[in-house]
C-alpha cells in the first residue's frame, strides 16, 4: 500500500471495535500511519453488520475502516497473543476499546506489552475510564452522551430529551483518540527522555469537555440549564427560520458587532438605540422578542434573496442541508468533501474525504474498507517472517 502522510513509517494496531476508537485509528491512517486491524477470525468487527446496506453490503465499512489492513487474531489463544507480542515489538501505538481489565486478564495488559516494547504507546477506551466507580461498566456512544450532560440539554422544555441522531460521541472520542496519540509520539520521539505510555480515554469525557459554560455557570450562578431547541443562552439572535420559499436557515449572531450588522441589513438600525437590543445581554433577556423581530424579516425574502444580503453583510446564515443538497453543493465539490473510491464487489463508493488539508504532506485515501483477514499472509509472513506452512498452520488452528 502507497503511504503518504505525515504519520508515514508510524505502526498502529487496532484491536477496537465498532465506532469510537477505530474512527481515532482511521484518521491516523489517512495521514500515513500503518493501520493493521486485528479481528476476530470468522466474525469480524461488529461494525461489519451495522447498517445502512446495499443488499448484504454494509456500506459504512468502506469509509470508517479506510486505509486499514484486516488481521485475523484469536487473542483467546495462546498462539493468537504469542502472535500480538511479536507485532507489539514492531508496533508504535496500540488502540483498543475493550472493557476496563479485559486485556490484562488475558496477559496482554500495557505493563505486559511494554516488556516486549519500552517504546509502545497504548490508546484505551472505555465508557468511563480505566479508574472510578463506573470503570467496570460496559460503554457505548448513546448511553455516554446522556451521562456526559449533553442529552439533558437538547430537545423541548415540554417533550423528553432526545439523543443526537447518529453516533456523535463516538466520532468526538475518535477525534480525541488521534490527537492523544499523536501526543504521545510527539513526546515519546521529541523530547529528551521521552518514553511510550498508557493514555486512558473515556466516551463521556470528551463532550464534557466541550462545555465549559455548562460548569461555569452552575458554578458560579447556582444555575441548572434545562433543555431547549437550537442555541440558547449565549447569544440573540439565534436559531432556525424559515424564508418566503419555505426552506430553512440557521442564522446567529455571536457578538454585538455580528448584530450591528444584521440590523443594518435588516434596515433596522434603530434597534442599535433600543434599550431592549443594543447589547447582546439585554437581548437574551428578550430573547423571543428579538428571535420574533427577525423571524418575521427572514419570512419575506427567498433562500437565495437571504443568503446573497447576508453574505454582502458579513452576517454568518447557512441553509440546512439535506445529504442530496450536500452532493450537489458546489464548495463541497471544490473541497473534495466527498471522494469516490474503489469498491471489491460494489465498484466504486463515495464517502467524507480527508481532513483537515495539510499543504506540505496532505492525507489520502489508498482503498477502502478491508475484506475479513485480506493482508494475513502479508503482516504474517513479510512483517513476522513466519512460514507458509506455520501460516497453514494456524489457519488449520482458527488462531488466524
Amino acid at each position: 500500500m502507497s503511504q503518504r502522510g505525515p504519520l508515514k513509517g508510524v505502526r498502529v494496531l487496532d484491536l477496537s471495535t465498532v465506532i469510537a476508537a477505530p474512527f481515532g485509528a482511521t484518521l491516523l491512517g489517512d495521514f500515513g500511519a500503518e493501520v493493521i486491524k486485528i479481528e476476530l477470525p470468522g466474525k469480524g468487527d461488529p461494525l461489519r453488520n451495522l447498517g445502512p446496506f446495499h443488499g448484504e453490503e454494509p456500506l459504512r465499512w468502506p469509509g470508517l475502516a479506510r486505509n486499514k489492513k484486516s488481521l485475523t487474531l484469536d487473542l483467546h489463544k495462546e498462539e493468537g497473543k504469542n502472535i500480538l507480542k511479536k507485532l507489539a515489538q514492531k508496533t508504535d501505538v496500540i488502540i483498543e476499546n475493550f472493557r476496563a481489565g479485559t486485556l490484562e486478564k488475558w496477559g496482554l495488559g500495557y505493563d505486559d506489552l511494554k516488556k516486549e516494547n519500552p517504546d509502545l504507546i497504548m490508546i484505551r477506551v472505555t465508557g468511563f475510564g480505566q479508574t472510578g466507580p463506573n470503570s467496570h461498566k460496559a460503554g457505548f456512544g448513546t448511553p455516554a452522551t446522556a451521562y456526559s450532560g449533553f442529552t439533558y440539554l437538547h430537545g423541548y422544555p415540554d417533550r423528553p430529551p432526545i439523543s443526537p441522531s447518529f453516533s456523535l460521541t463516538d466520532y468526538i472520542t475518535g477525534i480525541y483518540v488521534a490527537f492523544a496519540t499523536t501526543t504521545a509520539l510527539y513526546y515519546r520521539d521529541a523530547t529528551d527522555g521521552g518514553e511510550g505510555q498508557s493514555v486512558d480515554v473515556s466516551l463521556y469525557e470528551g463532550v464534557f469537555r466541550m462545555m465549559e459554560f455548562l460548569v461555569a455557570e452552575y458554578d458560579q450562578n447556582d444555575v441548572v440549564k434545562e433543555r431547549s431547541p437550537g442555541l440558547s443562552g449565549h447569544s440573540a439572535p439565534a436559531g432556525t427560520f424559515q424564508t418566503k420559499d419555505d426552506h430553512w436557515v440557521v442564522l446567529v449572531t455571536s457578538s454585538d458587532r455580528t448584530f450591528e450588522r444584521l440590523a443594518k441589513a435588516m434596515g433596522r438600525e434603530d434597534m442599535l438605540e433600543d434599550e431592549n437590543f443594543y447589547t447582546n445581554s439585554v437581548r437574551l433577556q428578550n430573547f423571543n422578542l428579538t428571535n420574533g423581530i427577525v423571524a418575521d424579516w427572514v419570512k419575506t425574502m427567498t433562500r437565495a434573496e437571504l443568503q446573497e444580503l447576508l453574505d454582502e453583510h458579513g452576517v454568518p446564515v447557512s441553509p440546512i442541508q439535506s445529504i442530496k443538497d450536500i452532493f450537489e453543493d458546489p464548495h463541497y465539490k471544490e473541497r473534495e468533501n466527498i471522494i469516490e473510491v474503489s469498491h471489491p464487489r460494489l465498484g466504486k463508493v463515495k464517502m467524507p474525504g480527508v481532513v483537515p488539508k495539510f499543504s506540505q504532506t496532505p492525507g489520502s485515501v489508498e482503498h477502502s474498507g478491508p475484506d475479513l483477514g485480506e493482508h494475513n499472509e502479508e503482516i504474517l509472513g513479510s512483517l513476522l517472517e513466519y512460514s507458509r506452512e506455520e501460516i497453514e498452520s494456524l489457519k488449520e488452528n482458527k488462531v488466524i
